[in-house]
């Protein structure tokens, strides 16, 4: 029965959560509603293009033409606060459609479409409009931008129902100038946290949102975790996120397909980012450039690069060491979290399900097809744009967090076990590497 449904297109839908999730008060009627609810409500039925009948042909099919959706920019760019982390990075604002004769063409850098800065006087006028619209925030995936279709068709209703809207690029996408040697990593939360509390400043009456993709999925999980009850935003997504990276990457590297396919395609992606950037990156001491330039898969690239830029002593330490799994517990927003089970870039095995049924805050949305950001529809339309955006609309009405109350079972006594009553704290946002504006734990 299970293969019929999937030649037929017809993807199970499956909800982790917490035993009692998280009770959310309407202010308007003072009605009450689980976070269980309010995603089950927000995701229809999950029906997919059955001739891409499994994970492989759902997101091989990504690389086929598919109907634009035209989604207009303005961008500007920022300046890090943190000196230990120096640079630039752009954040690009969607913005009424203008007349593509504005649109630049410098820096020999791609620039995504429909794309130009803001001049000074405009940047300041939108910055000054405290509408009081809902807000959200985006990360793209790895070496991607706000170009990325998987993206916009996310934007797109959120726009449509009159959300602002705005991408973080990672340092040196979408066509940006890295200006200092410091790139970015899977754990690189300092822009977003940046952006996320400058718009709390700038625009207080706004509601902030999040949603993160792939590689942007775990990095604005590890934000989540990192800030913990002091979150600006009032709800997050994030969709096709690699969870466990260790493990990930070991089932890429165990499947021909796996490595010369998805694995090589990835490294190719991230060593043509390092050409565009050579000149500044290999201004670090730690970079080798030659070894850099023989790599062919993704996890040579962390293990040449990322490794020795950040200090990890190999690829699997940077793996684990920036993996979101744990940051699922230190999350105190509603969160939705969406993932395919055949996605063939994330291993089902790298799912934190256990932590999702221990955290009242999130939920964990997955589908037995789906690929990575695909969930292609008969017709072409992606279908986790649906649940993303119907959720995060749901969540900007007027509804309260109703803090879950404390444990009262306390377990047995210390006599009872002749041990400490109280273990010591689990820290879900612990590093192996500390950052220099990270607190360093106890």
């Amino acid at each position: 029965m299970d293969y019929l449904s999937s030649f037929a297109g017809h993807s199970k839908v499956t909800f982790t959560h917490h035993k009692e999730p998280l009770s959310l008060r309407q202010r308007s009627n003072g009605s009450t509603h689980s976070l269980l609810s309010i995603c089950e409500a927000s995701t229809p039925a999950c029906r997919l293009n059955p001739l891409l009948f499994n994970g492989h042909l759902q997101t091989g099919w990504t690389a086929a033409q598919s109907a634009d959706i035209l989604i207009y920019y303005k961008r500007h760019i920022f300046s890090s606060e943190r000196p230990e982390l120096a640079g630039t990075f752009a954040v690009d604002f969607v913005v009424p459609s203008y007349s593509a004769q504005t649109l630049p063409n410098e820096n020999k850098l791609s620039w995504p479409p429909r794309t130009s800065y803001f001049t000074k006087d405009e940047f300041e006028k939108y910055c000054s409009e405290d509408d009081g619209k809902p807000l959200v925030i985006a990360l793209h995936g790895l070496s991607g931008g706000s170009h990325e279709i998987y993206l916009r068709c996310v934007l797109q209703p959120l726009v449509d129902a009159g959300w602002e809207a705005c991408v973080v690029n990672s340092r040196g996408c979408a066509g940006t100038k890295l200006t200092t040697g410091i790139l970015y990593n899977a754990r690189a939360t300092w822009d977003c946290h940046q952006i996320v509390t400058w718009a709390r400043k700038t625009w207080p009456k706004r509601k902030l949102f999040g949603i993160g993709f792939s590689l942007g999925a775990n990095i604005l999980m590890n934000y989540l975790g990192e800030i913990g009850d002091e979150c600006p935003l009032k709800a997050a997504v994030v969709c096709s996120n690699p969870w466990n990276l260790d493990v990930s990457s070991v089932a890429l590297r165990s499947s021909w397909i796996g490595l010369n396919v998805y694995s090589r395609a990835m490294g190719t992606s991230m060593k043509k980012l390092f050409e565009r950037h050579v000149d500044e990156v290999s201004k670090n001491p730690r970079v080798n450039v030659e070894r850099v330039r023989k790599i062919t898969y993704l996890h040579e690239f962390d293990r040449e690069l990322q490794g020795p830029v950040w200090g990890y002593p190999s690829e699997g330490a940077y793996y684990r060491d920036a993996s979101s799994c744990d940051s699922v517990c230190a999350v105190r927003v509603p969160l939705l979290a969406i993932n395919a089970e055949d996605d063939p870039i994330v291993h089902r095995d790298a799912i934190p399900w256990v932590e999702f049924t221990s955290n009242p805050y999130a939920v964990l949305l997955t589908t037995t097809m789906g690929g990575h950001l695909s969930w292609f529809e008969w017709g072409g339309d992606r279908w986790f744009a649906k649940p993303a955006s119907r959720f995060l609309m749901r969540m900007a009405e007027e509804l309260e967090v109703e803090k879950p109350d404390e444990p009262t079972d306390k377990g047995p006594s210390a006599d009872d076990l002749k041990i400490e009553a109280n273990p010591p704290p689990f820290l879900p946002m612990r590093r192996h590497m500390q950052m220099p504006h990270e607190p360093l734990y106890p």
